[in-house]
């Protein structure tokens, strides 16, 4: 929700589903209910499984698809939603991407016009930000381990 937040206050002319991606970012590893072994560890298994089980349940295919695109921003064609949901799994760990954040800074440049290192350095200002608190988030998330 930070992410977004600053993305439409810095960017007002760069439209995008504020909504879709919140509930991109809420539901993409929705999969690892049914790969509970990558909820600790590596995996790609749940990102198919995720976007056909909210599928089944009934959620919109433009809501769905972030379950399977969230690990696949460099695909040709991902749109600004697909990257910022993509950002926002990766941040919430602290965890830099430089090619996810080059694809990022490409968008709001071309939004606002202004050269891609300005954005950039404003883009790391708020990355920096939102992911100072991963250690705590990833130590809390850590203390209820998986039994299955």
């Amino acid at each position: 929700m930070q992410l977004v937040d600053w993305v439409e206050a810095q960017y007002p002319a760069r439209e995008f589903n504020r909504e879709a991606v919140l509930f991109g970012a809420a539901t993409h590893d929705i999969g690892k209910t049914l790969y509970v072994d990558e909820l600790s560890g590596p995996g790609s298994e749940h990102e198919e499984a995720g976007r056909e089980l909210l599928l089944a349940h009934g959620v919109d295919a433009e809501l769905a698809r972030f379950a399977g695109t969230h690990s696949s921003w460099g695909t040709p064609g991902v749109g600004i939603e697909d990257l910022l949901v993509s950002l926002a799994d990766k941040i919430w760990k602290n965890k830099r991407v430089s090619g996810l954040e080059d694809l990022v800074v490409a968008e709001l440049a071309h939004a606002s016009g202004r050269a891609a290192w300005e954005e950039f350095m404003n883009l790391d200002e708020t990355l920096t930000r939102i992911g100072d608190g991963a250690e705590e988030r990833l130590a809390y998330q850590m203390s209820y381990p998986v039994r299955y």
